[in-house]
């Protein structure tokens, strides 16, 4: 009987998987490829929660392949590197956001955009090149091929600067995509949660004027004296829906749950860009009178290629844009994706992986 893929791989690795629907993590001992010529390796010392852990363990996306060790949100210092590898050493701080390969040779990954790849592998739960399925940073080790792995600048605390690697790039590439980056520009920010609370950020430091956009009253003073908003929209407020109307250039909708769009696109001005970057379960409802009315856009995106992905981080470096992040231990993680699921998080979890993973094994 032969054995499976993974199996047959030399490293090994310890982590947490869910191993059934119910999405219950366990500890978890298996196996990781040697370091190729053009791979990094390294030691992962923290790793973000992200929403898509949650329902990626679930099942809720109809894909899941167990056992399943999630994790898109890596960060880590280098221990070994491939005799073909040019841009990192050991000792270096690196992370790995949401892919790990690609096909390299198609009209996407040939214009940096990997992440839109036919053939994107994602950083767990996909098969990788050498026909294992990919486990991702719930774990104490990491190997990836250099082209997915990005340099964290030296003045980001690493446990702080790892949920950019999924929520930084996916609010900041729709932003530069579409234009919603120029100085003096009005930014409206749906949601304010791990990406929202980010896009503030990165719509603060490019100069922009930003309104958060929420159901929630109580987070008004959290937008604005913390996250530096300059005004906040009750989206449940007729009077201050209406009052803003018109006002903004583009509008980031980072919410997952399902929502009208009919009031956002009313915020918008002649021209302006509904981009969602959320993924509701059920179907939109899209009315078409206020597009052509105005000549506006709704548009999406999903994270961004690596060649952006660096990009983000530097800028971020740049100008110190970190998440707000509740540092956990490994055992705790059961706890926090029910936290995660009453949204009772400010605003990112950060697995304390390399002082906690070890005394669960």
């Amino acid at each position: 009987m032969s054995s499976s893929p993974e199996e047959q791989l030399p490293q090994k690795a310890f982590g947490w998987a869910a191993n059934d629907t119910s999405g219950h993590l366990s500890p978890f001992k298996f196996s990781r490829r040697a370091t190729g010529e053009e791979d990094v390796t390294f030691k992962v010392l923290y790793c973000g929660i992200c929403h898509s852990d949650l329902h990626s363990i679930k099942n809720e996306w109809g894909n899941a392949v167990y056992p399943m060790v999630p994790g898109h949100e890596i960060v880590g210092v280098v221990t070994e590197v491939g005799n073909k590898v040019t841009k990192y050493r050991v000792g270096d701080k690196v992370g790995v956001g949401c892919m790990v390969g690609a096909c390299h040779s198609c009209d996407n990954c040939k214009s940096d955009l990997e992440n839109y790849c036919p053939k994107v592998i994602f950083t767990y739960g996909f098969k990788d090149v050498d026909g294992s399925v990919t486990k991702g940073g719930y774990s104490d080790v990491m190997v990836a091929n250099e082209r997915y792995v990005v340099r964290i600048p030296e003045n980001l605390p690493l446990d702080a600067a790892a949920p950019l690697l999924c929520a930084g790039i996916t609010v900041y590439s729709p932003m530069k995509y579409y234009g919603l980056c120029e100085p003096g520009m009005h930014i409206g920010v749906v949601g304010l949660g791990g990406l929202g609370h980010v896009a503030v950020k990165f719509g603060k430091a490019f100069g922009m004027k930003v309104t958060v956009i929420s159901t929630s009253p109580a987070k008004e003073k959290e937008a604005i004296e913390h996250l530096g908003a300059d005004s906040f929209l009750v989206s449940r407020n007729p009077e201050q829906m209406k009052a803003a109307m018109g006002s903004m250039d583009g509008i980031i909708d980072t919410v997952s749950a399902n929502h009208p769009l009919l009031p956002l696109l009313g915020l918008l001005k002649t021209q302006g860009k509904l981009c969602m970057v959320g993924l509701p379960e059920k179907p939109l409802e899209l009315p078409a009178f206020p597009l052509l009315g105005g000549r506006k856009m709704v548009a999406g995106s999903m994270i961004g290629g690596m060649k952006e992905t660096q990009e983000m981080i530097d800028f971020a470096g740049k100008h110190n844009i970190t998440a707000d992040i509740e540092v956990i231990p490994m055992d705790y993680v059961n706890t926090a994706m029910e936290r995660l699921v009453k949204a009772d998080v400010r605003y990112r979890f950060v697995i304390d992986i390399a002082n906690t993973l070890p005394k669960t094994a």
